[in-house]
């Protein structure tokens, strides 16, 4: 057979060309994941700031007013407006979820935000029940469990897809669990589903992280300014509900409780 340097080039020239695109796909990817880590934090950054806020200030008394109870005590008593921010970020969450290739780049952005400041309304009660050092020191656990577990999730090479159904009936199985534990009032049930709910939201940070890499490997390329905007603030949204539940499951295991 005849030595052919035309076609030895073309060879050539396709595997840089593939080389090429390989290396622009993985750069794109990093900086997708950062975006998506950066909306992520800055969302936590602001819920953590509402929550505190309130928390700290006498707007806590239009949330959970000093109220005198029928034995005589006095305790603080979730208001209207408590209940409208309990309920709130489900909103938010079905918007964005559901809309997210309908809604403008700039319309995410903003429920987003907006998202994040109403969970951060919907949680100032934790700094009734827990002591701030507690909670302080929870969160630095959570912040080293998620990271250590989203990493794992984007550099493991085991495909996690299956785990995702799993973990998904086990977190439907935890929330029939809380319901009937308000009407049991049982601590045993409460210890079992933080134990779980621990357990389901680590896998599902490892889950989700390893999803949101692959969709882009797999469909990144063909992303626009506008689609690539949409996609990082719902995959952040995804990540954030991971780091939040984490949060407060850890909390209900190891919170000091205040002193009555």
């Amino acid at each position: 057979m005849a030595y052919d340097p035309n076609a030895n080039s073309y060879r050539t020239a396709q595997s840089g060309y593939a080389a090429s695109g390989a290396a622009a796909l993985d750069a794109g990817l990093r900086a997708y994941m950062l975006h998506v880590y950066n909306w992520m934090s800055s969302g936590l950054v602001l819920t953590g700031l509402v929550a505190f806020g309130i928390a700290h200030t006498s707007l806590m008394n239009a949330f959970y007013p000093l109220r005198q109870m029928a034995d005589g005590s006095y305790a603080n008593v979730p208001s209207g407006l408590a209940y409208i921010s309990i309920f709130a970020p489900l909103a938010f969450v079905m918007v964005l979820s559901f809309g997210v290739n309908k809604l403008s780049t700039t319309a995410a952005q903003a429920l987003f935000w907006a998202f994040c400041a109403a969970m951060g309304a919907s949680l100032t009660n934790i700094f009734l029940i827990y002591t701030q050092t507690s909670i302080t020191e929870v969160f630095f656990i959570t912040a080293g469990t998620f990271a250590g577990t989203s990493l794992y999730g984007y550099a493991t090479k085991r495909d996690l897809t299956s785990m995702g159904s799993f973990l998904m009936m086990g977190l439907i199985g935890i929330l029939i669990a809380m319901v009937v534990n308000i009407f049991l009032h049982s601590p045993a049930v409460a210890f079992a589903v933080s134990i779980l709910g621990v357990l389901i939201f680590t896998g599902l940070t490892a889950y989700d992280t390893q999803r949101i890499k692959t969709t882009y490997l797999q469909y990144g390329s063909s992303y626009g300014v506008e689609m690539a905007g949409k996609r990082s603030v719902y995959d952040a949204l995804t990540l954030y509900l991971n780091f939040i539940n984490l949060f407060m499951f850890l909390l209900q295991l190891f919170g000091q409780r205040n002193s009555r």
